[in-house]
């Protein structure tokens, strides 16, 4: 019989490619998002829920009693934990809690699902150069309410863990990008406005803000692979890295982009574009991920900006 995997949060950018990931692996999928929210439902079912309701949330993973639960469902957007704290904290924390006490409710029925619980990179907070790469066990001190509510997460998770014995995997997530993501990235809305000059929408110009931070890049199709690894041959109670291993200033990722268009564009600085509090340097040491499972990398960064920018090329020529 097929393993039963739920996907909380399907509806986000990384929930279409898990969901396609899993499915080609044999697992039978079951996804949840909110009502309005439009999803790649392909072979599997879909169920309406809101993280941040107790009931809804219980009543669906009841439903399911699925042997493996994803949690992605999060605001993951640090500029929007600035705009909107309460939102972030709500979905963020109470919602993973609501996914623990609804698995706490199955385990006390004799009923083991193993949990990966997604959280951050940015949990770590400034780090300085000698401190990289950074391993799992470095003390975190998060800069902002983003960080902050994934690192309350991941302390949720352990908590579950010790003390009522969940099968729980922790996950510290690099920055990971591809097509399909939302233009509130920084590869994707580069690739997007490249393609709007390109197209003619807007001036051969790229708004873009602190181009000096140093970020880790991970496809998105690695990643989910990584993730599904962990579900499988990950250790209960450990928090793994999941990132390339490599950082690449934010000024290179963009003339990477620029290499790639078909005209000359010139960059502008943004200041509404620039982040309230900015970690300089994040870089990944991804050995204990390496070790327990035999997952790394694949696909380059080059090839992650050409195809995130033949998506935008495309979606942009459908929108006119």
């Amino acid at each position: 019989m097929s393993k039963k995997a739920l996907i909380i949060g399907a509806a986000g950018f990384v929930g279409g490619y898990l969901s396609e990931e899993l499915l080609n692996q044999g697992y039978k999928v079951f996804l949840t998002k909110l009502p309005h929210e439009k999803t790649e439902k392909g072979a599997a079912t879909v169920y309406d829920m809101d993280v941040t309701s107790s009931i809804e949330t219980e009543a669906v993973i009841s439903d399911v009693n699925p042997d493996v639960i994803f949690h992605l469902a999060a605001q993951s957007s640090v500029k929007l934990s600035w705009e909107n704290p309460r939102l972030t904290l709500n979905v963020n924390i109470i919602g993973a809690l609501n996914v623990l006490e609804a698995c706490r409710t199955l385990y006390e029925k004799g009923n083991k699902t193993k949990i990966l619980l997604i959280g951050s990179a940015e949990e770590y907070g400034k780090v300085k150069p000698e401190e990289c790469p950074i391993k799992e066990d470095r003390v975190c001190v998060p800069e902002n309410l983003y960080a902050l509510s994934k690192l309350t997460q991941n302390g949720l998770g352990k908590i579950y863990s010790g003390s009522f014995g969940l099968d729980i995997i922790t996950v510290r997530a690099f920055n990971h990008t591809g097509p399909k993501q939302s233009p509130s990235f920084v590869v994707s809305d580069f690739c997007k406005q490249v393609a709007d000059i390109e197209a003619g929408k807007k001036s051969a110009v790229i708004s873009v803000g602190n181009l000096e931070a140093m970020r880790d890049f991970t496809d998105v199709r690695d990643i989910v692979k990584a993730y599904l690894l962990l579900a499988e041959k990950g250790k209960s109670g450990q928090t793994y890295n999941v990132g390339r291993g490599k950082a690449v200033k934010i000024s290179a990722l963009l003339d990477m982009i620029l290499d790639h268009s078909e005209i000359p564009i010139e960059v502008k600085r943004d200041e509404s574009r620039m982040r309230p509090s900015d970690v300089p340097l994040h870089v990944a040491d991804i050995s204990k991920i390496k070790n327990d499972t035999g997952w790394e990398p694949k696909i380059s960064l080059d090839d992650t900006i050409k195809d995130t920018l033949n998506y935008w090329r495309k979606n942009t020529r459908m929108s006119f």
